[in-house]
């Protein structure tokens, strides 16, 4: 089984779906703990229709999410920090749960676990996707 991460940094929704379609994704899985943007076609509403049309599902898992001090670690380029804020954050019982959740999804179809960092290895993602790989035995691609 196979799971994809993808960051929409610097990329159009129309790029990206393509990005997603192309590799088969059957489900968007939003892992911000904040799913709006103020990139056009990005914010949850605009962002799971828009994957309905093209033929993907889409859930959020907000407990996937990176707390704010991660959040303000990430930005100021300090990604050990925030990873350090993330793995304690992953501790906590909704964490638990949506990280289930994002499991059970990735072994019903591929899946694509979506944030904002255009750089995986600088992203919450890689954690969440790592600890799927590790239970799930998934094998991970960047999109």
């Amino acid at each position: 089984m196979q799971l994809a991460t993808i960051g929409y940094e610097g990329q159009t929704q129309d790029a990206m779906i393509g990005k997603l379609v192309g590799a088969g994704v059957k489900t968007v899985i939003d892992v911000r703990a904040i799913a709006a943007s103020r990139r056009a076609g990005f914010s949850k509403g605009v962002l799971a229709a828009s994957l309905k049309e093209a033929g993907i599902g889409y859930a959020h898992l907000r407990a996937l999410g990176t707390p704010k001090a991660g959040r303000d670690a990430a930005r100021k380029g300090r990604t050990a920090e925030m990873r350090e804020i993330y793995e304690a954050h992953l501790t906590e019982p909704a964490a638990q749960l949506d990280l289930l959740e994002a499991g059970r999804i990735a072994q019903a179809g591929k899946s694509a676990l979506l944030c904002f960092e255009a750089d995986a290895c600088r992203c919450h993602r890689a954690i969440v996707a790592d600890r799927l790989r590790n239970a799930l035995g998934l094998t991970i691609e960047d999109l």
